[in-house]
């Protein structure tokens, strides 16, 4: 198993998939620290970004990059967990915000949101083309405003508790082939929620990213 890498600021971690110079300077305004995910360090190269890690199996990153960026590079051989697993595993930060793990292939986007929740991770945000997506934590008060969408989908059977959402959420037996939360909507400034174990995801539109942010930063975490 590799050393932990360990921050004491927020990171931002790319990966291969899509995004714009514009989402990378947002998150970096955000997270200094810049982790490359295997193949996402080749487009930050491309781009004039120099991570200071790259963390995955390495099975898409350019060699020449590789031999480039020497000891800065962290190999994980095994085949069984995606490149975001590996990194949010080796990653210690007080947050994250992911870039290029969702685009053009479904799958990777599928993969990245189980990633969310198999780590229990609740400060880690995954920012979309025109949505963010992270883990609901034990308790989370938003500041949001009336009127807002506001998205809850399960990855697994989940209970909870909310005020401040046009369907409150109580008495609701929330799981992947029973029952979802998509286009529910504010109806105050400010939704509390409250789950009885991790598992439920929470997609906003790009817009509330700082306020979300701000909420995760004080809110208890899963693990």
């Amino acid at each position: 198993m590799c050393q932990p890498v360990d921050s004491i600021y927020g990171v931002t971690l790319v990966g291969g998939g899509i995004y714009s110079q514009k989402d990378l300077k947002q998150a970096l305004g955000l997270a200094p620290v810049l982790i490359a995910a295997d193949g996402g360090a080749n487009g930050l190269l491309a781009s004039g970004h120099v991570p200071q890690h790259v963390i995955g199996d390495l099975d898409s990153l350019d060699p020449i990059i590789r031999s480039d960026l020497g000891d800065k590079v962290i190999h994980i051989p095994e085949q069984d967990s995606t490149d975001f697993d590996k990194c949010l595993r080796t990653l210690r930060a007080p947050f994250v915000l992911a870039l290029g793990f969702d685009g053009a292939r479904l799958d990777h986007t599928l993969a990245s949101m189980s990633s969310l929740v198999r780590h229990g991770r609740a400060r880690v945000i995954m920012l979309a083309a025109q949505d963010i997506c992270f883990l609901a934590p034990p308790r989370l008060t938003l500041a949001l405003p009336m009127g807002a969408r506001f998205s809850l989908f399960p990855m697994a059977p989940v209970s909870g508790r909310s005020s401040g959402l046009y369907w409150p959420i109580e008495g609701a037996k929330f799981a992947p082939a029973v029952q979802i939360g998509t286009s529910n909507r504010t109806n105050a400034e400010q939704v509390v929620l409250e789950f009885d174990q991790p598992g439920m995801l929470v997609l906003l539109d790009r817009a509330h990213l700082l306020n979300t942010l701000s909420a995760l930063k004080s809110a208890p975490d899963w693990t």
